[in-house]
């Protein structure tokens, strides 16, 4: 077992990866950029240490300065959490040039399925269903033309080196095409380096589905089942469930679609996590879309169902150990929720609202998990993704589980930003979603059947009172400076 981790990213799932490292009796580094510095996950890593500017290409995405933070502090191990350097086959080199080991799979691994194109055609091998599109990314206008001819419009474009959105553009008709290959290179050029794209039809109002796999560095690979990814807001997800709705109504479903994920999987001799994304419609007609070589946000749902805790196995897998899990061990228990808390505005089109949270409470109780990065009197920075926490619900059906999601959200307290709790709230009173009627454009038409609301009244008051006090209070401490117990006996050397 590793006696030191370097968590190579920042926020909640830093917080939850320094846990899991807690439990399992592992000293733990934090990294910080200079607008991260007091930031939660500083303070709670054992030890902790900058990485540059508040720029993420200067910090959080620089290899050379995570593999000498790593050298300096003695890590044998890094964990990447996910976005950031979580897909980057250059960087799990780097690590294995430091003799440093790279929680995640092998360097082979995220090649081949790091691209979608190049992931695809490995689905193709392995005959799993794909859209129909280009056979990797186009050379140019006519080839796109040609393929768009073939499959028929409405197609989409999409980047073949990165997700989320960026690089995707909708073409209706062939008059739009060029133009669109024109915004769709240049904003995929602009967020991965990279302006290769392709083309697929255009599937109207699908499911987003994915399968959770865990492979063990021996050729052991099973997999977790599915979880609901459909609840998006421009291409990112930000309500998962687990299990989905549609393979609770076609329960032969999770047996084909995990089938065709092991077999993708295999095909790349993966090991650690990682999960594979399939579009499917209402009928369980079900296609590959790509596969993400990391650990996913919304991981809790699968392991409040599953029981099984994908970090510790994430580090497990790394040592060596083989993975004791067995398919036929594996049992789905209860429905699990989760929606993602943003810094953002609903209300204007999801724009984030970084400032300064003058009040933060979380909700408990029993079937509760929140899995946070922030704390009253933090300041949201500018310069990241606005992710604030992960709120997840669990109970025996999903009808109780939007029940205890509903009275977790009017729970929360954040004051001093603007958040989606209360599209949240909102949310899981629709008559879609209740019945779990899902679409990867329900949330849009959710939206367009809102009128935007005022903050209640007992709410600015609260905010108005949260910030007097706070401007009474003395300034906190740098979190570099604020260390627990467990990190003071791990400087000790009490903790191995």
């Amino acid at each position: 077992m590793f006696r030191k981790v370097l968590v190579a990213n920042r926020g909640e799932i830093a917080v939850r990866v320094i846990r899991a490292l807690r439990e399992m009796q592992i000293a733990s580094v934090a990294v910080f950029s200079e607008a991260d510095r007091k930031a939660l996950h500083v303070s709670m890593g054992d030890e902790a240490i900058g990485i540059g500017p508040a720029p993420s290409s200067e910090s959080y995405l620089s290899g050379e300065r995570i593999i000498a933070a790593a050298l300096r502090t003695g890590a044998e191990a890094i964990h990447p959490g996910y976005g950031f350097l979580s897909e980057n086959a250059a960087f799990a080199t780097l690590c294995s040039q430091a003799g440093i080991k790279f929680i995640g799979p092998r360097v082979d691994a995220i090649e081949r399925m790091g691209s979608k194109t190049a992931a695809l055609r490995v689905a193709k091998e392995v005959s799993a269903p794909v859209i129909p599109g280009s056979d990797g990314a186009m050379a140019g206008e006519a080839e796109a033309r040609r393929v768009a001819a073939r499959i028929g419009y409405p197609v989409l474009l999409k980047a073949s080196a990165g997700g989320g959105g960026k690089g995707m553009r909708r073409v209706d008709r062939d008059a739009d095409l060029a133009a669109a290959m024109r915004d769709a290179r240049s904003e995929a050029e602009r967020a991965f380096g990279s302006s290769e794209i392709y083309l697929e039809k255009l599937i109207e109002r699908p499911r987003h589905i994915e399968v959770q796999v865990l492979g063990d560095e021996h050729g052991r690979l099973i997999h977790l089942g599915e979880r609901e990814c459909s609840i998006q807001r421009r291409h990112q997800k930000v309500v998962e469930e687990c299990p989905s709705p549609l393979v609770r109504s076609r329960p032969e479903l999770r047996d084909k679609l995990g089938e065709a994920a092991l077999r993708i999987a295999r095909a790349v001799n993966y090991s650690n996590a990682g999960t594979l994304e399939f579009l499917a419609d209402d009928l369980g007609n079900f296609y590959f879309l790509e596969m993400n070589t990391r650990l996913q946000v919304e991981h809790p749902v699968t392991e409040w169902v599953t029981g099984v805790d994908l970090v510790r196995w994430q580090i497990r897998i790394a040592t060596g150990e083989p993975l004791t899990l067995k398919q036929e061990d594996i049992r789905w228990t209860g429905s699990a929720i989760e929606c993602r808390v943003y810094a953002e505005d609903p209300d204007n089109n999801f724009l984030p609202s970084p400032g300064r949270i003058t009040q933060y409470t979380e909700p408990g109780g029993p079937g509760v998990r929140v899995d946070g990065g922030v704390y009253g009197g933090w300041t949201v920075p500018l310069e990241y993704d606005p992710l604030l926490a992960k709120l997840c619900v669990w109970s025996d059906t999903r009808d109780s589980a939007i029940a205890r999601m509903r009275r977790a959200l009017a729970d929360y307290r954040v004051l001093g930003i603007t958040t989606n709790l209360r599209m949240f709230s909102r949310l899981m009173m629709d008559e879609s979603w209740r019945a779990g009627e899902l679409h990867t454009g329900l949330l849009d038409e959710f939206q367009k059947r809102q009128t935007p609301e005022a903050p209640e009244p007992h709410a600015r008051l609260a905010a108005m009172l949260a910030a007097v006090q706070a401007g009474r209070k003395q300034p906190a401490k740098a979190a570099e400076n604020i260390r627990s117990p467990w990190q003071v006996e791990a400087r000790r050397g009490l903790l191995r």
